[in-house]
């Protein structure tokens, strides 16, 4: 105890010096001129705007809260941070498309920057040829809507498991964690796209990867102050996220070896990667530690989004039973007298089911704020924007702006209906994968791992939520962290309504 109280005081002690520090530098260096810098709340010296944030748990929340007072685009500053605030779509136009190159660097901090190997991986990779040639190696090799088809048997089966087990649930009437069982679902059916088969090493891997990103939930002070060695050695945020690098690139360093050994031309994404390292025929070197940057950015960005955005689209339908009923009615019908599973073949007719899934997306946006970082000079809706800024989009703020949309915090899949809106980054109102040069790559694969999925449970299986809930009981709360998912688990009785074909059939 005495201890603790020692480390609390040194660390306040030295967190006032660098204030201090940074207050005196604030006075005697001038500041750079810009002639026409957006508006923003007031600041305080050394930590700018950083006591408006106190609150909110959610960075998305507050920043939208801010916006609407200060206007669309913002500037703030964070500790030494400047950065820069896009809530409106026409903004984010100009950002994701007419200054798409100046704009086509992510914004890392001390942690980010950790949990992306250190620039080697894709999504926190410095723009230039390395990042070209690798997002175009995934694009074309392990992201195609070729390789996204040849997964299908391992979708019809994790899906079959899923259901399987819901009945096992039902039959006994208890509750289950919808939520935890969406994960281990979409977990397991990666993992098996990944190496083409289960994997030994999956629940020590899901540890270190839960732990590192739950560390990317704030902002801490070496993320705050870059240039304090001081707070780079008191926070300790990065350095847990080392430890949990070092765990995940350790046990994928275990599984490429494996395969490697094995020899069997897996067809899985490590499978392909292996095969073009060995043939060398990319424009750069696949060594292994490219290869597990890329594996760690695939599975990270595609299992935590897709379990994020299915158990969404259960949490709304259960909300919203009207809709719950059409959607059901849409799957049996197309279904019915047919077969008694649903099939990847006959979900391109099932519209209503997209325009869940599209207003999950929306209402829910995954990934609520896009950082970038502004690699030269320019201007954004008439405002400078000096080199160096960083640039936050936030997406979910867009996604529920009243200007764009009809009643905006509600669940309303019919407001895409006789409309071409799509989340492909085209309509700057609605982009949950973002938009321009860093969209998000595994679109077709994380809606493919979704579709099926969805429409399995609403084709099986009633749902009732446990006694004494009501539907606008359950909690729409998220999660703090870069991916918004449901903070609380969504706990929910299934009720077999058509049963599972035998699996020989």
């Amino acid at each position: 105890m005495e201890a603790t109280v020692v480390l609390l005081v040194l660390s306040v002690a030295a967190l006032l010096l660098v204030l201090l520090s940074q207050l005196k530098s604030s006075l005697l260096v001038a500041k750079p001129k810009h002639n026409n810098l957006p508006p923003g709340p007031w600041t305080l010296p050394a930590i700018g705007n950083l006591h408006h944030l106190i609150g909110s748990p959610n960075l998305h929340h507050a920043l939208r809260r801010l916006s609407q007072q200060h206007g669309p685009i913002m500037m703030l500053r964070l500790g030494e941070v400047r950065a820069m605030v896009v809530s409106s779509p026409e903004a984010a136009l100009e950002v994701f498309k007419t200054h798409d190159i100046t704009f086509a660097e992510r914004f890392t901090n001390a942690t980010t920057a950790v949990i992306g190997f250190d620039g080697s991986d894709i999504g926190f990779a410095p723009y230039g040829e390395r990042w070209r040639q690798l997002r175009k190696i995934c694009v074309l090799e392990l992201l195609s809507a070729a390789r996204v088809l040849s997964f299908r048997c391992i979708r019809e089966e994790e899906v079959r498991r899923f259901m399987e087990n819901l009945a096992a649930s039902a039959g006994t009437g208890a509750a289950v964690d919808l939520s935890k069982m969406i994960s281990r679902l979409i977990n397991d059916t990666f993992v098996r796209e990944s190496i083409g088969s289960r994997c030994k090493y999956q629940d020590e891997y899901l540890d270190a990867v839960e732990t590192a990103l739950r560390q990317t939930s704030g902002l801490g002070v070496a993320d705050l102050f870059p240039s304090s060695r001081l707070m780079q050695v008191l926070d300790t945020a990065p350095r847990k996220v080392l430890a949990c690098r070092n765990r995940i690139q350790r046990i994928l360093e275990q599984i490429i070896q494996e395969t490697k050994e094995a020899g069997t031309g897996s067809q899985g994404f490590v499978g392909v990667l292996l095969r073009l390292q060995k043939e060398r025929s990319t424009p750069i070197p696949l060594d292994d530690g490219t290869i597990i940057a890329v594996m760690f950015n695939l599975f990270t960005a595609g299992s935590e989004t897709s379990a994020t955005v299915l158990t969404w689209c259960m949490t709304e339908l259960v909300r919203n039973p009207k809709a719950m009923a059409r959607a059901q009615v849409e799957v049996r019908e197309a279904y019915h007298g047919k077969n008694t599973i649903v099939e990847d073949d006959d979900l391109k007719g099932l519209t209503y089911l997209k325009l869940v899934i599209k207003e999950a997306l929306r209402l829910h946006t995954p990934a609520p704020i896009i950082p970038r970082k502004c690699r030269g000079a320019c201007q954004v809706m008439g405002y400078d924007v000096p080199k160096g800024t960083a640039m936050f989009v936030n997406l979910w703020a867009i996604c529920r702006d009243p200007k764009y949309w009809d009643d905006p915090e509600e669940f309303k899949p019919e407001r895409f209906e006789d409309s071409d809106l799509d989340y492909k980054g085209t309509n700057y109102k609605f982009l949950p994968f973002g938009a321009g040069r860093r969209i998000c790559p595994g679109i077709n694969l994380g809606v493919g791992n979704i579709d099926l999925a969805l429409a399995s449970l609403l084709y099986h299986f009633d749902w009732k939520l446990p006694e004494g809930i009501e539907a606008n009981d359950v909690d729409v709360s998220e999660a703090v962290g870069l991916v918004a998912s449901k903070k609380t688990s969504l706990i929910v009785h299934p009720v077999p309504r058509i049963p599972l074909a035998p699996a020989n059939v």
